[in-house]
């Protein structure tokens, strides 16, 4: 692994008043539409082809730091001294809530969303938001506990402390533009085909699990917890080779970017063709791909870079 970088100063494209309901339930809308309106949209997925670059990341779980990192990384950023000349990346965001850097128990980080609102609004070819157990859960209201905290009530506490009477508006924005998320990011290529997705079904739930989600829009059965394919395929933990073979099979997908899983390395290898990132904690990585020349899962790990200096 290789690479770090100073603290970048990102200046996001529209600024907004982050505790304005108004402001805020606008900006996720408009991120829900960029999401749907998009021309690389194609039913429950964004599908690119041909040359550049992608940027894709693990869990970011509202670190802000490796969040501008990211941004920077893809040249997204309107900041003094950007290369306005280098062409923007393709940036792959998920499960960017629910961190933990807590307010007093408040969870804030529906402003990891607004801001990833704001640049698929600004970039709606290049910024690719994709659905994560968490944001799925956040709107189902399904309980997660991590570290011993609630983080579904810490983050509706965070919103209500935030917006009082304005909760319920930024709440419906908020659904609406986690609805609006595609599934996977595809990259075609000469050279083979690239899915970056939060995670993938397990063994077990494969029966139950329809292969041809990725090829349709989604609907609300996709959404229901243990039974919707969505939701079967964002909480996958448990997949192998077989499985992954199977899927080659199915989708025609030579390398697999994934997250969802704990990395203490920050990336890893599941044989034969996927790689697990992790993009949150100190030992974080992003993973930047010539898409013309798509690495194997192995070649991929001497591409990841740092995210903490």
């Amino acid at each position: 692994m290789s690479g770090t970088h100073p603290v970048p100063a990102v200046s996001y494209p529209t600024p907004i008043n982050l505790t304005d309901a108004d402001a805020v339930a606008d900006a996720l809308r408009e991120g829900a539409a960029a999401n749907r309106g998009a021309a690389c949209r194609r039913g429950s997925i964004d599908v690119v082809e041909g040359r550049g670059r992608l940027i894709a990341t693990g869990d970011l779980h509202d670190n802000p730091i490796h969040f501008g990192r990211v941004v920077e990384a893809a040249n997204l950023e309107i900041a003094p001294g950007s290369d306005a000349a280098r062409p923007p990346a393709h940036l792959v965001l998920h499960e960017l809530i629910h961190g933990d850097r807590l307010m007093n128990g408040l969870d804030m980080s529906y402003r990891v969303l607004v801001r990833a609102a704001l640049l698929k609004a600004a970039y709606p070819e290049h910024v690719h938001v994709l659905l994560a157990n968490h944001e799925l859960s956040q709107i189902a209201g399904a309980g997660i506990v991590k570290d011993g905290v609630r983080v579904v009530e810490a983050f509706n506490k965070g919103v209500e402390y935030v917006f009082g009477e304005g909760t319920d508006v930024v709440l419906s924005a908020i659904g609406d533009f986690v609805r609006s998320m595609p599934l996977a990011l595809r990259c075609r290529s000469r050279a083979g085909d690239v899915l970056c997705a939060h995670s993938l079904p397990s063994a077990a739930t494969m029966s139950r699990f329809d292969p041809t989600i990725l090829t349709r829009d989604l609907t609300e059965d996709d959404y229901q917890p243990r039974t919707g394919s969505a939701y079967i395929m964002v909480w996958g933990r448990g997949y192998d080779a077989d499985l992954l073979e199977d899927l080659v099979e199915r989708w025609g997908i030579n390398l697999f970017i994934l997250g969802h899983e704990k990395v203490d390395e920050g990336a890893m290898v599941v044989e034969p063709n996927a790689v697990v990132l992790n993009s949150d904690h100190a030992r974080g990585v992003y993973l930047p791909i010539d898409l013309e020349r798509p690495p194997r899962a192995h070649e991929a790990l001497a591409l990841v870079k740092r995210l903490s200096v």
